[in-house]
């Protein structure tokens, strides 16, 4: 793992000899020669990557065995790239492989893939990717001073069990982001197995880690899952929006050459192919860097390192500043008097210069309000352009903007006003009781993460001064999580409408529906109410978790039960793990206290 320091965005692309096109500047040799030792050092780090993503189910030691088969195919193909085997995509040769291996297929319920062929295989493999994994047993935890003795022993181990049993767990993350994870955990390790206080050093640094994870893990399930459901149009407007904003003196052209590396890199990714996703990432960066006395004055730091190093020194780079020159509105959109001749000469071209104009002037807005915008513009334009006096009718139109932009205001306004008033427990039962009687159908992991994503949005985002777009972004990700990647997802019809009808105005979907009137509740308590002295051993975190889910499965018990009554047998509920836990015989006591909280919440 020694290419990996920090960001580990390594240029993975020539392995298995990729048809790409040789360097011819030096800057492309010396990629060749990055790309070489990386090979060398690191190839099964990539493979144990893929393999747990695609089949999450599988153990480390068959994890180990792919490893091996693709080690020794890297081999054979490094001493002699003339063999025929040797001309394969990678990502072929990595599903031929894991197909190929002895019973797995059936063990794990694959064959169903392996019996398809190429783009067919690679999709059902995608399809077999499951965003749930409850089904996995928690994530193994060990002792810090075990940890460190495990990594000082066998560090190469130590890791590669680190990055299976992160990657299985995380199967949509992109691999260039679980290989920067697996940097970063290896330097934290370093680091606290130096200090005295281990587990404390352990604790603070692992916050950092986890929510970077997590919030790369958000916005790439995000963009991938409009990617499955609406299609590349949507992908390109989000892609305009957000680098529009970012490199506001970015010609249109020049925008429009960057896309087609940035959208490549998506295709790579969100399919999982792990070769094609990293050489996107690296064409990108290429791209801009060749480019940046067009693109931006804040990457020229970022783009004299090393390439391992300058991708997330250019993605955590600040926005370039907005140009002098540029006024305040584009009049070309809503003063001109040929606005629908210009549409109907090239709408896609003409709409997404409108998007770029408008994200360039307003660095306050977030990507979905961008989006939102737009929407209205194109529905206007439809309109307009069908009367006797177009310009008439569209010279109004940023009146129109400002009204759209007013109404996602009043929601995050209405949303920080919650979490000022409730707090941040009380914020989170909130959000667990609506989003269980939202999608009852969703597990109840699934439902508590939905939960404390929310209140980690609002609670990170209400006090700060562009408070706006940082929560319009952060709930529109937890959105994503809850609507999910694959296209053929399904949760209810409600839910399934607000998903797959608009990206861009889910948020106002969302914001209008009401319980699910499909839903048919359990007809049992199925031990809800079947308490045990383990309660008492549990800490204060993993007790809160208990009480979160016994909150969730209390709503799908009883999702007639009002937010208050519910969060009432909550506090009965907390009353008795805390009687209990305190009596004599906590075992007797739950057993005596359990059927009156189940009593309780038939009244309820």
């Amino acid at each position: 793992m020694k290419q990996l320091k920090l960001t580990g965005f390594v240029i993975f692309f020539f392995f298995l000899t990729e048809s790409l096109t040789l360097p011819t500047k030096p800057q492309d040799v010396d990629d060749v020669s990055i790309t070489q030792k990386f090979i060398e050092d690191n190839i099964g780090y990539i493979t144990i990557i893929a393999f747990a993503q695609y089949i999450q189910e599988a153990s480390f030691e068959e994890v180990e065995m792919l490893v091996k088969a693709m080690t020794e195919y890297r081999d054979k193909c490094l001493a002699d790239m003339t063999l025929p085997e040797c001309s394969k995509l990678a990502n072929d040769v990595l599903l031929e492989n894991i197909c190929a291996m002895e019973g797995l297929p059936q063990k794990h319920n694959f064959s169903h893939c392996c019996h398809k062929a190429d783009f067919e295989r690679k999709h059902c493999f995608l399809h077999n990717k499951k965003a749930d994994v409850g089904f996995l047993p928690p994530l193994p935890t060990l002792d810090p001073e075990e940890k460190c003795q495990t990594y000082k022993n066998n560090r190469e181990s130590f890791l590669n069990n680190y990055i299976y049993e992160v990657s299985r767990r995380n199967p949509f993350v992109f691999v260039p982001t679980l290989l920067t994870a697996a940097a970063r955990f290896e330097e934290m390790t370093k680091i606290c197995c130096e200090e005295q206080e281990k587990a404390n050093c352990f604790r603070t640094k692992a916050e950092t880690f986890i929510q970077y994870l997590k919030a790369l893990s958000s916005y790439q399930k995000n963009v991938c899952g409009a990617l499955m459901k609406f299609g590349p149009q949507i992908l390109k407007s989000i892609n305009i929006a957000v680098l529009s904003q970012k490199f506001p003196k970015i010609e249109f052209k020049e925008l429009i050459s960057l896309l087609e590396d940035v959208s490549s890199k998506y295709d790579g990714c969100c399919e999982g192919d792990v070769v094609q996703c990293i050489h996107g990432r690296s064409k990108v960066m290429s791209h801009i860097c060749s480019k940046q006395d067009s693109i931006s004055s804040k990457i020229k730091e970022c783009c004299e390192k090393k390439i391992p190093e300058r991708g997330e020194c250019i993605i955590y780079s600040n926005k370039d500043d907005r140009p002098n020159n540029l006024p305040l509105r584009e009049a070309k959109f809503t003063e001109s008097e040929n606005v629908c001749e210009e549409r109907d000469a090239d709408q896609e071209n003409f709409m997404a210069e409108f998007l770029y104009q408008y994200s360039r002037r307003h660095p306050e807005l977030s990507t979905p309000e961008l989006l939102r915008i737009a929407g209205v513009y194109e529905d206007l334009l439809r309109e307009c352009c069908n009367t006797k006096n177009p310009p008439d009718c569209y010279r109004h139109a940023e009146n129109k903007f400002n009204e759209t932009t007013e109404k996602s205001l009043k929601i995050v306004q209405r949303e920080c006003e919650h979490f000022q008033i409730l707090g941040k427990d009380d914020l989170k039962y909130h959000y667990l009781i609506n989003l269980t009687k939202l999608a009852p159908q969703l597990s109840t992991e699934e439902l508590t993460f939905l939960g404390k994503e929310m209140v980690t949005a609002l609670t990170t985002c209400c006090t700060l001064s562009e408070e706006f777009a940082c929560v319009d972004n952060l709930v529109d990700l937890v959105l994503g999580e809850l609507c999910g990647i694959n296209e053929n997802r399904s949760i209810n019809p409600a839910v399934d409408h607000c998903c797959k009808t608009n990206f861009a105005f889910r948020r106002s979907c969302f914001e209008g529906l009401e319980a699910d009137k499909t839903y048919v509740p359990p007809s049992t308590s199925q031990d809800l109410f079947i308490f045990h002295a383990d309660l008492c051993q549990a800490h204060n975190e993993e007790l809160q978790r208990k009480k979160d889910r016994f909150l969730v499965n209390l709503v799908k018990l009883k999702p007639e039960l009002t937010g208050v009554e519910l969060q009432s047998l909550l506090a009965d509920f907390t009353n008795v793990v805390k009687k209990c836990c305190q009596a004599q015989g906590p075992e007797a006591c739950f057993r005596e206290e359990g059927p009156k909280l189940s009593a309780k919440s038939q009244v309820a």
